[in-house]
């Protein structure tokens, strides 16, 4: 080889050592499911994950979502997701405690304070933690995204202290923690599907029901109770969680980007769903329905009284998750 051969192989050499390597993605569509109306919140994070994927990907990976339980409920549609025949979901986690029981931590009453509480203890190693868990069972969590805080309506009386609830008809999701929670505040607690909540409601077959606001709103609970209470009694997260068995088939800069833009599309979700809740906290009082806030002093009563829930069902959720994140919130709470 001559002198200016062997130089013309060392610049090409250097120059495609300098290049970055070529990301790795093929074309891709991703099922993801969700139990809500695409007029949800939710819709606006999927949204924005999507063009993100479509950007990091140059176009070849998307998303195609289905909406109001078009391919199964909240458990049917992990469950598609831990055999493999479906990629994604967004779901809460209070149906899934059969198959982790450590998401069951979601549901005890009064755990957060606030919104920031919540990004907190999801966003850091107590949702590391809870993230391992799931990939345990086959699920890989991409981020947390919001369902938000949980309000009570009443046809009966507003809830201003724990005593209100005394023999209130209120529906609740098929959750042991939820009936235990509304039996301890005096409630007679009734499971029943989402689906048949307005009519029980307009024809007094219950009293009461708890949802955000949001939800509230859009199913329009308003047009059949008279008060809404400001209870936060609960704070709903929604895990948007993809198929293990599937993402181990994908390349690292594909699950990278997935990571990536889960977590964009969260910021956007949960902005939208925090100035949706209250938007729709206005449009229920514009319609004439009484809403009041329960006042610090109260608020506390009723976490004292809900402390028997936490040790009623501390060997179920797992007495170490219930001690992690009781620990993470004091720590919080400290600063």
């Amino acid at each position: 080889m001559n002198r200016w051969m062997l130089t013309g192989v060392v610049s090409m050499l250097a120059t495609s050592l300098s290049l970055p390597a070529l990301a790795d993605f093929s074309n891709r569509t991703i099922r993801l499911s969700n139990g809500i109306a695409a007029d949800h919140p939710v819709a606006d994070g999927v949204r924005a994950m999507t063009e993100c994927l479509a950007e990091k990907s140059d176009g070849a990976m998307r998303i195609n979502a289905f909406w109001s339980s078009a391919l199964g409920d909240d458990l049917q549609a992990t469950q598609a997701l831990r055999s493999g025949i479906q990629e994604a979901v967004v779901a809460s986690p209070s149906p899934l405690v059969g198959m982790v029981p450590s998401l069951g931590v979601f549901d005890l009453p009064f755990l957060f304070a606030d919104e920031a509480e919540a990004d907190a203890v999801v966003d850091g190693e107590f949702g590391d933690f809870i993230n391992q868990e799931l990939e345990q069972v086959g699920l890989i969590n991409l981020a947390y995204w919001e369902n938000g805080f949980r309000n009570v309506s009443s046809s009966q009386r507003p809830i201003t202290r724990w005593e209100d609830f005394s023999g209130t008809r209120i529906r609740v999701m098929q959750n042991n923690i939820f009936l235990d929670t509304f039996q301890n505040l005096g409630a007679n607690p009734t499971p029943m599907a989402f689906g048949e909540i307005f009519s029980a409601l307009e024809t007094g077959a219950i009293d009461a029901q708890e949802n955000p606001f949001v939800t509230i709103d859009t199913s329009k609970f308003y047009e059949v109770q008279d008060y809404v209470s400001e209870t936060r009694h609960a704070f709903t997260p929604f895990l948007v969680m993809f198929s293990k068995r599937i993402w181990d088939t994908y390349s690292e800069d594909e699950q990278q980007a997935l990571r990536d833009c889960a977590v964009v599309g969260r910021d956007v979700q949960r902005r939208v769903i925090r100035e949706a809740s209250l938007r729709s906290k206005e449009e229920i009082e514009a319609a004439g329905v009484a809403v009041n806030e329960i006042s610090p002093e109260e608020q506390q009563r009723m976490r004292e009284k809900s402390q028997v829930i936490y040790d009623r069902h501390r060997d179920q959720i797992g007495p170490e998750v219930v001690d992690r994140v009781q620990a993470i919130l004091a720590e919080l709470r400290s600063d």
